[in-house]
């Protein structure tokens, strides 16, 4: 098992040449990546699976712990927030939610009640509302 810390400058690499990149550019991909959602266009399942785990390591960072799952399928899932942990299963508290929802509730352009409202995020156990850790910029 990899003990390496993975930061959001670990999950997003230029495709071409793996050059590193700082931590805020993940907001710069992200953002760039919901305009062309917006726009209608197609993106790449591997630079949406980059912004959300960027996005993600800066969450975990911001709440370690492992008493709420949040999983942003078919991309990634995270454990997070201080509390109870668990062991086997499903955890107690679960986020769920798309890559473009989160990816506009990580940098403010959706709010968490707003998401949840609409239906366009899952929410359910202790601990599981994260608008307190939102948006990430």
């Amino acid at each position: 098992m990899n003990s390496e810390k993975r930061t959001p400058a670990h999950f997003l690499r230029s495709s071409s040449n793996a050059i590193p990149v700082t931590e805020l550019d993940w907001v710069h991909e992200a953002t760039e990546l919901l305009a062309r959602f917006d726009r209608g266009e197609e993106v790449p399942r591997d630079e949406q699976r980059a912004a959300v785990k960027a996005s993600l390591a800066v969450l975990v960072d911001r709440a370690p712990g492992r008493s709420v799952e949040v999983r942003i399928p078919p991309f990634a899932a995270v454990q997070v927030v201080e509390g109870s942990r668990h062991r086997r299963g499903t955890p107690p508290a679960v986020v769920e939610t798309d890559a473009t929802t989160w990816l506009a509730l990580a940098l403010g352009h959706l709010g968490w009640d707003e998401a949840t409202v609409t239906g366009r995020l899952r929410a359910s156990g202790e601990r599981s509302d994260l608008s307190g850790y939102l948006p990430l910029i």
